[in-house]
């Protein structure tokens, strides 16, 4: 009997079918976690022991007070694998920092972190580099926004972070008048904000304009644009890019 060539079945080709690739568990995810925290981070073990013995131990210590150490142990032990997980997590988040500090865009890779309520781009919006090549030359500007208004992030040397920030303010009122701009600067010195408190700092900002106002905004800053001239051969800002491997324990 003729097979019909339309009948769903197994695939006869020679061919061989594409494998489905198989995700790995949430073990394995955590596993690779720590191996890559671990280089930048060689005691996170011993913090993340000390998280699960400390908090097995208050667990312990209250269930013997209140004569029931079995089920109050049992509990700090779950209790004690959470805190090591959440301390991993930390951890590893402060490693992907340091692995991006320092380097030419690395304040554009963390405001990319901030996913909810608020849009973000990786690329400058404005630049300046003194001379072609030079990393530590280059000062660059970053822009998010969210219901907080529009945020505008500096890195670089003071003096030229500072000019782009006032001239890229203009612009951003020029197109949006009204909605807050808030100016800072990526960094490790007086009045800067070092690069792993970045996206807190913007989060934490209050709300001052409405979902729809952002949404508006968001469409104005579109037709403005983006940086005016590409930077110099060289100096790539998507280059600094946060290792997510290290964010999935968050």
């Amino acid at each position: 009997m003729a097979r019909n060539p339309f009948a769903r079945g197994k695939n006869t080709d020679s061919g061989a079918s594409t494998p489905k690739v198989k995700k790995p568990g949430r073990l394995a995810q955590i596993l690779d976690v720590y191996k890559v925290s671990k280089k930048a981070d060689p005691v996170i073990g011993w913090w993340m022991l000390l998280a699960l013995l400390g908090t097995f131990a208050v667990f312990l210590v209250v269930g013997v007070l209140i004569k029931l150490p079995w089920i109050f142990g049992f509990f700090g032990l779950l209790f004690g694998i959470l805190a090591a997980t959440v301390t991993l997590s930390r951890r590893a988040e402060r490693a992907a920092y340091s692995q991006i500090d320092g380097q030419a865009g690395a304040a554009g890779a963390a405001l990319t972190s901030i996913r909810r309520g608020w849009y973000t781009e990786r690329e400058p919006v404005a630049a300046d580099v003194a001379r072609p090549g030079d990393f530590a030359s280059a000062a660059m500007v970053y822009r998010a926004l969210g219901r907080p208004g529009v945020v505008l992030v500096g890195e670089g040397p003071t003096a030229r972070v500072q000019k782009l920030l006032a001239a890229e303010k203009k612009r951003v009122e020029r197109v949006a008048p009204g909605v807050p701009v808030t100016l800072m600067r990526v960094g490790k010195g007086e009045g800067e904000i070092p690069l792993p408190k970045l996206s807190s700092k913007v989060q934490k900002l209050k709300p001052k304009i409405t979902k729809d106002e952002m949404s508006l905004v968001n469409k104005r800053l579109k037709a403005l644009g983006g940086l005016k001239a590409p930077l110099p051969p060289g100096v790539d800002p998507t280059r600094a890019r946060m290792d997510r491997k290290s964010l999935r324990g968050r």
